[in-house]
């Protein structure tokens, strides 16, 4: 197994590209008709393990999403049995509250099947962490017992975000998280600050950041895309990505390797017609 770029979370060695899921359980952030497009294309678990293959024999052997999406875990047993390498979990749960808060009971009971499904880090996904997020006190309320329920049972506590103050919160309060997740790209999609605050922000936390969107679903092409956030980030950082295919998965893998050794980046034009003329004769 190739040995790309790696960093440690919580004493877990991790690669710094992180293999992302929306693309997989056809999430696209672009139209309903996409939506179904992609799940029709992974419909199948080999179809998955064949991109989590290419990933895997890259060194890139971690994936982050909802730990029991569709396929994922077939596509994960298969991926790992051609290869002969485990491929680390990252789980974004969703948990359960109410108007006065989390249900500990049902988070309880997520947080044992994430944890028997395999991860070894757990981040509560943004949807509940981002209701927690106290402005007025500079908290995220209640997250403190959640991470202790997380830590002990055996998995490594993170935060998903959408919220770049989230970071700022749970550091100055020191929470007991050793990652977050962050939307970081070069366009502000989904972005809620400008890009260069939160380049600050990631630049200045207190524990590595693992960044997501940078091609904005598909918005951005992977030349400016990546380009952008890997010369953006710390070396401790990392980038999710989603891709579609086995070959476009090797392409991102050979253009982040490329960037990162400051070398130039292999890419194939996109020939047409109307760019014959930019051809050396």
């Amino acid at each position: 197994m190739a040995s790309f770029p790696r960093t440690r979370v919580g004493g877990l060695s991790l690669p710094r590209m992180i293999i992302g899921t929306n693309w997989f359980f056809g999430y696209s952030h672009c139209t309903p008709a996409k939506n179904q497009l992609v799940k029709q294309h992974f419909g199948d678990p080999k179809a998955l393990a064949d991109v989590l293959e290419v990933f895997l024999r890259a060194g890139v052997d971690a994936v982050m999403g909802y730990a029991d999406g569709p396929h994922l875990q077939d596509a994960k047993k298969i991926a790992e049995d051609r290869v002969g390498t485990e491929l680390i979990l990252i789980a974004t749960p969703g948990l359960a509250y109410t108007k006065e808060g989390l249900v500990f009971d049902e988070v309880a009971r997520i947080l044992d099947t994430n944890a028997k499904l395999g991860a070894r880090i757990c981040m509560p996904h943004t949807s509940v962490t981002d209701v927690l997020v106290d402005r007025l006190t500079r908290r995220i309320r209640q997250m403190d017992e959640v991470c202790k329920m997380i830590r002990e049972r055996g998995m490594i506590p993170g935060l998903s975000t959408h919220l770049p103050e989230t970071i700022i919160f749970a550091d100055e309060t020191g929470l007991d998280v050793e990652t977050y997740i962050a939307i970081y790209n070069s366009m502000g999609f989904l972005m809620p600050l400008e890009v260069d605050w939160t380049a600050h922000i990631i630049q200045n936390a207190r524990k590595p950041v693992m960044t997501i969107k940078p091609m904005a679903a598909g918005q951005l092409r992977p030349f400016q895309a990546l380009n952008f956030v890997w010369n953006t980030i710390r070396p401790q950082d990392m980038v999710t990505v989603g891709t579609m295919s086995p070959a476009e998965a090797q392409e991102i893998i050979d253009l982040s390797l490329a960037i990162l050794s400051r070398q130039q980046a292999p890419s194939q034009l996109q020939e047409t017609r109307s760019k014959a003329i930019y051809k050396n004769s």
